[in-house]
């Protein structure tokens, strides 16, 4: 679990073929330092184990799974990644609940400067749109961040330079891919109204009333 503030940014050192999956390298010298081999880290919003570590760089495998709903497939070497160790149970949650489970790829659309902030629009696959509300939370390549507006088939999150200094979103263009998880509040309350599931598959209340319990939407029907 993470909380989507970000504590350093990597680089790929190396990307490796294995079998159909990926062995990425990072540099990272201060969260490596923390980083023991079987940990869970965060790199653009993916959560990995690390499997090596030596000085200040750590190997995690990217799986088929993982390359198939995320952006880690495409990284390159020198490219820049946002990095978050897995939070403590008895540290403050700066950010939102953050799983490193990636729901899908966005694309940025747009970047606007508006004073001292930076505005960008991001398309996001429809059948996700239902997990937006405005003022409400989500993730971008592991960044916590407040949806600023919400549009048919775009969300709209603005940044604060320090979020601009600290993180890879500086390097950011239009049609840049982006890794998106949205808040899971709304996933478990979907799943206990017995609505529909990510990616369209309605879900069955079944283990429920197997077990005696009535469904959130019968309490509230009743």
């Amino acid at each position: 679990m993470f909380t989507g503030i970000i504590q350093e940014i990597g680089s790929i050192h190396d990307v490796r073929p294995i079998g159909s999956g990926v062995q990425l390298m990072v540099r990272a010298p201060e969260i490596t330092a923390e980083l023991k081999v079987g940990d869970s880290i965060s790199i653009n919003g993916v959560c990995q184990t690390v499997i090596q570590k030596e000085m200040e760089f750590f190997s995690v495998t990217a799986v088929e799974e993982t390359l198939r709903k995320t952006t880690l497939g495409n990284m390159v070497r020198t490219a820049r990644v946002n990095l978050e160790l897995a939070m403590r149970l008895d540290d403050r949650i700066g950010g939102h609940l953050v799983s490193g489970h990636v729901d899908c790829v966005g694309e940025i659309q747009s970047i606007e400067q508006r004073g001292v902030s930076w505005f960008f629009q991001v398309l996001i696959p429809q059948q996700f749109h239902r997990y937006v509300i405005p003022i409400g939370s989500i993730a971008l390549d592991g960044v916590s961040l407040t949806v600023a507006s919400v549009t048919r088939g775009f969300v709209g999150v603005s940044l604060v330079p320090h979020t601009m200094e600290n993180t890879i979103f500086a390097t950011y263009k239009a049609k840049s891919q982006i890794n998106i998880e949205f808040d899971m509040m709304g996933k478990y309350v979907e799943k206990l109204l017995g609505t529909t599931a990510i990616g369209g598959d309605p879900i069955s209340n079944d283990l429920n009333e197997e077990v005696g319990v009535r469904s959130l939407k019968d309490r509230l029907d009743s």
